[in-house]
């Protein structure tokens, strides 16, 4: 195979890897729990965006369970953009495993 060829491909792959990243971190992903008392947004990126929390889940003699319900959805919104995330690099990569994405 011809270097430069190799070379421009791998220039072109790598020009697209980062406009997908920047296009990520524009789209979000919601995640909600408990149902639907606590709804968290986050980008494709991993950043949480936003955090809403029903008033019948404030309960200050247990704070415990909100605090456990806000872990959660922080942690499924920053989950599913991160499949969001590895599936669009995976489009780019052409299932190749390339170590440092997704």
């Amino acid at each position: 195979m011809n270097l430069n060829k190799l070379m421009k491909q791998a220039q072109q792959m790598q020009a697209g890897m980062a406009k997908a990243q920047e296009e990520l971190a524009q789209k979000t992903v919601e995640a909600s729990v408990g149902g639907g008392k606590v709804t968290v947004v986050a980008t494709g990126a991993g950043d949480v965006q936003s955090i809403k929390i029903d008033p019948s889940v404030v309960d200050p003699e247990d704070v415990e369970f909100l605090e456990d319900l806000v872990l959660k959805g922080v942690q499924e919104a920053v989950t599913k953009g991160k499949e969001m995330a590895a599936s669009e690099m995976s489009k780019l990569t052409g299932g190749m495993n390339i170590p440092g994405l997704g």
